[in-house]
């Protein structure tokens, strides 16, 4: 166990993906407070240990103690995201976390792609 200390605050934090996803846990997410966090990483690994990292980010929000919103960005589809997300809505709304959903696309070159603009 690292030694407890002073949370830390930033504007975006990248949650990993695959195998590292599993360091992510409610301690993480009490120590790393952050205004925006991207859940990135489409794969089957993923989504085995999506849900357990999003009830962690509930958890810990309870234990803030600060009026602090926070932006949940999710880079791909997830049948689990969605199910957590109805599930837990209500808990949400009163923890102050917003999932961004995106239904804009952005043409590059020759390619489109879904994609959020997230300001600051």
């Amino acid at each position: 166990a690292a030694p407890q200390g002073p949370p830390v605050y930033v504007d975006l934090a990248y949650l990993p993906g695959s195998w590292s996803a599993r360091t992510v846990d409610e301690e993480f997410f009490r120590r790393i407070r952050s205004l925006c966090y991207v859940v990135s990483g489409d794969d089957h690994l993923k989504e085995g240990v999506l849900r357990p990292l999003l009830d962690a980010l509930l958890a810990a929000k309870h234990h803030w103690g600060l009026d602090m919103q926070v932006t949940l960005i999710p880079t791909f589809d997830s049948l689990v995201m969605h199910e957590w997300y109805q599930e837990t809505h209500e808990q949400q709304q009163e923890l102050g976390i917003t999932v961004l959903g995106s239904n804009s696309t952005v043409a590059m070159q020759d390619e489109t792609f879904p994609a959020c603009k997230v300001e600051f």
